[in-house]
């Protein structure tokens, strides 16, 4: 008896201390999430599971970069690539090219662009998202606000995890 009870202890441990490990990496590290809708495709698909890292400090995004955050108006975690930082001036045209302060930004990975043309100041410590699948995204072109806090930022979108076919890197 007293050797099961041991063996029981040990193992209790074990799992604590692995639920406990668990726990601090996904509140400091990373989490996974899953992707709700096309907005992405063809660079992630619905339904993907994303392994995303936790963001501390705003100076290593860069333009481009696939994030995760909460969008306080529409109440929900999304993910969308940043196009635009504080205090840049956007100017979407109406053949889908964009400009960043004055100059057209390479986005070799938007497959379906649309004609939603617009023009936006980003303000201090906010950012301007846009969805790959433009033709299908609602992103910053759509929202009231078209801005995201700083504050809200989640993380960073870096692998696919699942489906295992589509196991990636994200670029």
């Amino acid at each position: 008896m007293k050797k099961i009870k041991s063996f029981l202890s040990n193992w209790v441990s074990i799992i604590v201390f692995a639920i406990v490990i668990a726990l601090v990496i996904n509140k400091f590290i990373l989490f996974v999430i899953s992707v709700p809708s096309g907005s992405m495709y063809p660079t992630i698909k619905p339904k993907d599971r994303i392994i995303t890292t936790r963001i501390y400090n705003f100076n290593n995004i860069k333009r481009g970069d696939i994030l995760v955050f909460y969008s306080e108006e529409l109440q929900e975690t999304m993910v969308k690539r940043v196009i635009a930082f504080p205090n840049d001036l956007v100017e979407i045209k109406e053949d889908g090219s964009i400009f960043i302060n004055g100059n057209r930004i390479d986005e070799s990975y938007v497959m379906y662009p649309d004609n939603r043309n617009g023009k936006f100041k980003v303000p201090d410590d906010e950012y301007l998202f846009l969805g790959d699948n433009r033709l299908h995204s609602f992103d910053s072109r759509s929202w009231k606000n078209p801005f995201i806090k700083a504050e809200n930022i989640k993380g960073k979108a870096v692998f696919i995890l699942f489906p295992f076919d589509r196991v990636s890197k994200l670029e």
